[in-house]
């Protein structure tokens, strides 16, 4: 049903591009991801008349927690789940061609970073090493491989050994990537100063329940200080999704080609708002081709005139997922 389409959106170049698969997908999820057909047919949509990406419907991503959101008649390879919170229902992520999450995640970072054989990749990620079906571990067990760095791999809680990796691997100035869930690089900073001239610090998830939520202006400077870095990049993902969107810095994010930021309105979902006007995050994920490309999520924020995009806090009343201010896998 896919075959077709699973290239062609890694090799979307302008808007023009997106809408018009968009709404290819769209046509063809709409009657053969059951759950989202039904979700459609419940707001009494008529599918055959949405010729316009503003008008389609979006799965509101609770729908992940109690339904097998995926192509009808196929077969899973892969399950990624999200960590939760203690009590708290996990989001399941079938998919069904793990080809796929590897093409989006290695194209966009690319698209972004350039080749990955340029860095060393070093990953302090704690929270998700202790639990399985993380989406986040998946990518970066393939960066780290790719990289083909001797010192590239994973720090459970080794500290000590991280901190003299970076500061071998600063003195011969190879270029390195530092990704971390956020309490963990909170953690190194207090115990280490640095002054990194050729890493790239990348937070990602959040406190995790480690520590007290904190704004994330306040951590940006603690780890800029500390670690010697200009400025903190961050990564924006999640269970859901089979797409990740970066911040260079100052907390802007932009997306690849083949994914988009939409903003609803906070007291009505099916009204999308205007550039620079603050409320509900949809995203449109073209990846995401063999479950649900058109997700609602929980998170608060607004798109910039240059297409790129804050986060800005979760609704009300919605599972945290241990972030600070940022979207947990």
């Amino acid at each position: 049903m896919y075959n077709n389409l699973k290239t062609k959106i890694f090799q979307i170049e302008n808007n023009a591009e997106f809408e018009k698969f968009a709404l290819k997908i769209f046509k063809i999820q709409s009657n053969n991801i059951p759950v989202y057909k039904q979700y459609i047919e419940y707001l009494d949509i008529n599918k055959n008349h949405i010729n316009n990406i503003k008008d389609i419907p979006f799965l509101p991503i609770d729908f992940f927690k109690n339904h097998r959101i995926i192509a009808e008649n196929s077969k899973h390879e892969q399950i990624f789940t999200s960590s939760g919170t203690t009590g708290l229902s996990t989001s399941k992520h079938y998919v069904s061609d793990i080809t796929i999450y590897e093409d989006s995640f290695r194209k966009g970072f690319e698209f972004f970073y350039g080749d990955i054989k340029n860095y060393c990749v070093l990953a302090l990620l704690p929270s998700y090493l202790e639990r399985e079906g993380s989406s986040l571990i998946y990518m970066t067990d393939d960066m780290i491989k790719r990289s083909k760095h001797p010192d590239s791999g994973f720090y459970l809680h080794n500290i000590d050994e991280l901190s003299e990796k970076l500061i071998y691997l600063n003195k011969i100035k190879q270029k390195t990537i530092l990704l971390g869930v956020t309490y963990a690089l909170l953690d190194l900073a207090e115990n280490y100063q640095f002054n990194l001239n050729n890493t790239i610090v990348m937070e990602t998830g959040g406190m995790k329940g480690k520590r007290k939520e904190i704004v994330r202006e306040k951590i940006h400077q603690i780890l800029t200080t500390q670690l010697g870095v200009k400025s903190i990049h961050s990564e924006y993902g999640m269970t859901e999704l089979l797409s990740q969107a970066y911040s260079k810095g100052n907390s802007i994010f932009h997306t690849p080609p083949w994914m988009k930021i939409l903003i609803r309105d906070t007291y009505d979902p099916f009204t999308l708002l205007e550039t620079g006007k603050s409320g509900g995050i949809n995203i449109i994920d073209l990846a995401n081709i063999n479950s649900c490309s058109f997700i609602e999520t929980k998170d608060l924020g607004k798109v910039h005139n240059d297409g790129g995009f804050e986060v800005l806090g979760r609704f009300d009343n919605s599972d945290i997922r241990g972030c600070n201010l940022l979207v947990a896998r």
